[in-house]
C-alpha cells in the first residue's frame, strides 16, 4: 500500500492506496488509524483498489477545526474521494465508529456504494443507558474529588476513571467534545434508509459493540447478513483474520 498526502477542505490528510480493480474504502474506528487494518487491506488489494484514510484527528490527518459528528466525518470522506478521483465506490468497510460513519453517509446519500461491510460497528446508542449515566457520574465525581490535587495527578486520575468504565474519550484528548457528539449520535434511522446489501461481522466477546448491536442493525438494514465470530472481541478482524477475510471476499464477489 502507498502512503499518500492530500489537503481536504483545508485539512492535511494522510491516506493509503493500493491494489487494482473496483474501489473498496476502509474506515477505521475511534482512536485507530488506517494502519490498523493493514493486514486485511493487503489481502483485499489483490482483487480491489483499496483506499484507507486516517480520519481527522487520528494518525497523520489533522484534527477537525471545530466539534464534529458522524455527518461531518461522512462529508469529509466524500470530499476526500472526490479529491483523489475515487467516487465510484464498490464497497464501504467500516470498523467500529467507521461503520457508523458509513451508515450515516449512505443513509443520507452523502456517500454511495454498491455494498457495505460493518465490522463491529458502533452507532447504536441508548441501549446501555446505565453505562452512560455511570460515565457522567464518575467523571463529575472524579473532578470534585481531584480538585485540590496537582494538575498532573488530576490528569492521571481522570484517565483512570474513564479507562475503568471503558470510555474512549481520552484516546484523543483534543477531540473530547467531538467524542461526546459521536458517542451520542445514533444512526439507526439512517440504517433504515440503506438499501444496498450489507454484511455485519461481530465478535461474540466484544464488550464495546456487543452482538446486540449487530442484531439491531440486522433488523434495520433491508438486505443484511449477520455473522458472529466466537472467541473474538472488538477487533474481530485481528482476532479472526482468515475467517473475516473469507466472509468479506465471499460477500464482495
Amino acid at each position: 500500500m502507498n502512503a499518500m498526502q492530500v489537503i481536504v477542505d483545508g485539512l492535511p490528510t494522510h491516506y493509503e492506496l493500493g491494489g487494482k480493480g473496483k474501489t473498496v474504502v476502509f474506515l477505521h474506528g475511534w482512536g485507530d488509524r488506517a494502519a490498523g487494518s493493514a493486514q486485511l487491506r493487503a489481502e483485499l488489494a489483490r482483487q480491489y483498489t483499496v483506499v484507507a484514510p486516517d480520519l481527522p484527528g487520528f494518525g497523520g490527518t489533522a484534527a477537525p477545526p471545530k466539534v464534529w459528528n458522524n455527518t461531518d466525518y461522512a462529508e469529509f470522506v466524500a470530499a476526500l474521494l472526490r479529491k483523489i478521483g475515487q467516487t465510484q465506490v464498490y464497497a464501504l468497510i467500516g470498523h467500529s465508529n467507521g461503520g457508523a460513519i458509513a451508515v450515516r453517509g449512505l443513509g443520507r446519500h452523502i456517500l454511495t456504494a454498491e455494498k457495505v461491510v460493518l465490522v463491529a460497528s458502533a452507532g447504536i446508542r441508548g441501549e446501555y443507558k446505565g453505562r452512560t449515566r455511570a460515565l457522567r457520574y464518575l467523571a463529575k465525581t472524579g473532578k470534585v474529588l481531584a480538585a485540590p490535587l496537582p494538575a498532573s495527578v488530576k490528569q492521571r486520575l481522570r484517565r483512570k476513571v474513564y479507562q475503568t468504565i471503558g470510555s474512549d474519550m481520552l484516546v484523543a484528548e483534543q477531540l473530547q467534545e467531538t467524542f461526546k457528539k459521536v458517542v451520542t449520535d445514533d444512526v439507526r434511522a439512517d440504517a433504515a434508509r440503506v438499501d444496498i446489501p450489507a454484511l455485519l461481522l461481530y465478535g461474540e466477546d466484544d464488550p464495546q459493540t456487543p452482538v446486540r448491536y449487530g442484531e439491531l442493525f440486522h433488523e434495520y438494514l433491508r438486505d443484511s447478513t449477520l455473522e458472529i465470530f466466537p472467541a473474538a472481541g472488538h477487533f474481530v478482524h485481528l482476532d479472526r483474520p482468515q475467517e473475516v477475510l473469507r466472509a468479506i471476499e465471499e460477500f464482495l464477489q
